[in-house]
């Protein structure tokens, strides 16, 4: 590792502290051998310097996605989310597809960190290579597949270093419709419709007024666009690009094409929003 600048210097260039310029610096060097951790400014230690300190897990999330919702209908289970990826408030990645095929019952959307949820996939392909090996033509069904994730979130968290991710499982098996969720502390539960993300706040209660069990898919996918509408115009994270997938008795999971939903800005109380509220600008 080379040395950091302790200032700079045309005829040296910057990035590069030769031996002998800076005695105090190269004793420095020589007993922490590395640096591993950015030192004060401020006047405390030298400014672009390093100081060796504990090793820190990473518990910052920088890629994420938003709301996931799910339901279930008469004939299989339906998952919805858009395709953000934000970088920090950016609306970096447009076109990100964040719900994945696990194996041929079962689909998987995520929320949180992309890089946790690329870990957690990587995970869920080993066993699905485990199954292809075993070639006995038995794969897990998505209820084993929900088990093994709250296993998985809960372990980690309890090495305080979370996948800061929360999951939403959907699948059919056996003539069986199964939907739950797991959250990054390991928390999960099973429901007839769910959401992950700050759908839980604006979709739930739709999904509570509306939705029933013997529902068809028509109605299901009407009522999922409903909910994406009342999301999309609150959440500053999302984007009107949607995708919808589903899980049948029939058929494998599908992924629908990206499509939007319409949305309408002409309400009333729109057009002055400060009327009722008394000290906004």
């Amino acid at each position: 590792m080379i040395p950091a600048r302790v200032s700079h210097n045309p005829s040296i260039g910057p990035g590069v502290v030769p031996m002998g310029v800076d005695p105090a610096y190269d004793a420095q060097y020589k007993t922490n051998q590395a640096p591993v951790a950015h030192h004060g400014a401020h006047g405390v230690g030298r400014p672009f310097s390093v100081a060796p300190g504990h090793m820190t897990h990473t518990q910052t999330p920088y890629v994420t996605g938003t709301t996931v919702l799910g339901c279930k209908y008469k004939d299989g289970v339906m998952i919805a989310c858009d395709t953000l990826g934000s970088y920090g408030s950016t609306k970096r990645y447009k076109s990100l597809e964040r719900m994945r095929k696990v194996n041929s019952t079962t689909m998987i959307g995520f929320t949180g960190e992309l890089s946790d949820f690329t870990y957690i996939m990587t995970l869920l392909d080993e066993l699905n290579t485990n199954d292809f090996c075993e070639d006995d033509g038995k794969e897990l069904a998505p209820w084993e597949i929900h088990a093994y994730l709250c296993r998985v979130m809960y372990n980690r968290r309890n090495k305080f270093d979370p996948l800061w991710n929360s999951l939403v499982i959907a699948g059919v098996k056996n003539g069986r419709s199964f939907l739950g969720t797991v959250g990054m502390i390991g928390q999960h539960y099973e429901d007839s419709h769910l959401a992950a993300g700050f759908g839980n706040h604006m979709a739930r209660p739709l999904f509570r007024e509306k939705h029933t069990d013997d529902m068809s898919e028509a109605e299901a996918r009407e009522l999922v666009e409903s909910c994406l509408r009342a999301c999309v115009m609150r959440d500053k994270s999302m984007i009107n690009k949607f995708q919808i997938a589903k899980v049948t008795h029939d058929a494998e999971p599908i992924v629908s094409e990206p499509f939007s939903v319409a949305t309408s800005w002409g309400y009333e109380k729109y057009k002055n929003p400060s009327e009722f509220a008394p000290g906004c600008w």
